[in-house]
């Protein structure tokens, strides 16, 4: 038996935290560190590690992970909560990004009919910055006490609406980029994936309910709900047609209002985060080819990062604008959905397994997480900051006789 995976798991592991560790010590997610290190002991520069089938289905499986943890901390009651305006100020920043990624995909390399391979991989350059990840916005809000304030309370259930709105998107690209299936199957087959799970989901809920009042803070639980997450990934893709990772989420989201949730996503992200996320996100730049990058899409890449900020300020901005936020309320909101994170790069992974964009587009890709993610909380302060200077004084408080 070839035991070579024994070192190429050591060494993905010790340099995907090494370096995750480290650029957090600057304030940047550690996955784009876990993302240098892939690049840095793969092809491109000192040929550590190789891509291969095992390493991939490991990925694979970390993605699940991650996907599955995310519905679990997806707050259905705060959706239900923040209702129309959540709902709003999600779609808006969904349907601007897509749009901008699109028309500046199309811009550079040109309009291409519909249905062909390029229009699609304009349409999938759209799709990547539709995702928002808030866990920067969500700790800087926590930071300055604005978390729970109207402000916050939009930001952080429209983000979670748009990462639902982002795997649904992601869901027909890909079944529309087959082009042995046609647009009505896609519709159909994603409308009965969710009808199924819905219907075994209010099942799988109540059983799961039951068995966690009767064996609660059990290791039962979580086993047997990632073992439920595994078949709903399956299914997905082989019975539907439709992304694997919209399975897993979809499983998430059926146990997150249980009462041992909570339980279930930490006994997961033990595995997740020791082993199996480091591979995933180690493996994005193992697969990314920095020697493609010349100076057309070094161009990209920076136009890419405009656009993905300019179009969620817009977006979700004008949304918030439009559902009677002040102006400099709605541009918090906007400035707030900015950030992308892991989501941005599982669709971006998704896209490269399916065969809608080369591995070079990754390197646009990482530079929006490093930069989103240090402008956003250096922008809110200073909105917060102008925002407490401006505001009048309160009035004296009366010594007590």
């Amino acid at each position: 038996m070839n035991i070579d995976f024994f070192l190429d798991l050591a060494v993905i592991i010790i340099a995907a935290k090494s370096f995750g560790l480290l650029v957090r010590k600057i304030h940047i997610p550690q996955v784009v560190g876990e993302i240098v290190a892939g690049l840095l002991i793969g092809p491109n520069v000192l040929h550590l590690v190789d891509s291969s089938d095992f390493l991939s289905q490991m990925a694979e499986l970390g993605v699940i992970m991650l996907m599955f943890v995310a519905g679990l901390e997806t707050d259905l009651k705060e959706m239900k909560r923040t209702g129309p305006v959540a709902l709003f100020v999600a779609a808006m920043g969904v349907v601007v990004p897509l749009a901008g990624g699109f028309l500046l995909y199309s811009c550079l390399y040109g309009f291409s009919p519909v249905g062909s391979d390029a229009f699609f991989e304009a349409v999938f350059i759209g799709t990547i910055i539709t995702a928002t990840s808030v866990s920067i916005t969500v700790e800087t809000l926590r930071e300055m006490g604005k978390l729970k304030g109207k402000v916050g309370t939009t930001i952080l259930s429209a983000a979670i609406i748009d990462d639902v709105l982002g795997i649904l998107l992601l869901t027909f690209v890909i079944g529309f980029k087959n082009p042995a299936v046609r647009p009505l199957t896609v519709v159909l087959n994603t409308g009965l994936f969710f009808l199924a799970a819905a219907g075994a989901g209010i099942l799988l809920y109540w059983l799961f309910k039951w068995f966690d009042k009767r064996y609660p803070q059990r290791r039962r639980i979580p086993i047997f709900g990632f073992a439920v997450c595994l078949l709903f990934a399956f299914a997905a893709e082989h019975f539907f047609g439709i992304a694997d990772i919209t399975g897993a989420y979809v499983a998430g989201i059926i146990f997150c209002n249980i009462r041992d949730s909570d339980y279930i996503a930490r006994k997961i992200d033990v595995s997740s985060y020791m082993l199996f996320s480091p591979i995933f996100f180690a493996s994005i730049g193992l697969k990314t080819e920095i020697h493609g990058v010349d100076a057309s899409m070094l161009v990209f890449s920076i136009l890419f990062v405009l656009v993905a900020l300019g179009t969620k300020i817009v977006g979700c901005g004008l949304a918030a604008r439009a559902c009677r936020f002040s102006w400099t309320d709605s541009l918090k909101v906007g400035v707030g959905m900015m950030t992308r994170g892991e989501v941005a790069l599982i669709v971006a992974q998704k896209g490269l397994a399916v065969g809608l964009i080369p591995p070079v587009y990754f390197t646009a890709v990482i530079l929006l997480i490093m930069v989103s993610s240090i402008v956003t909380p250096v922008a809110l302060k200073l909105l917060y900051r102008k925002e407490d200077r401006a505001a009048p004084p309160s009035d004296p408080v009366p010594a007590s006789t």
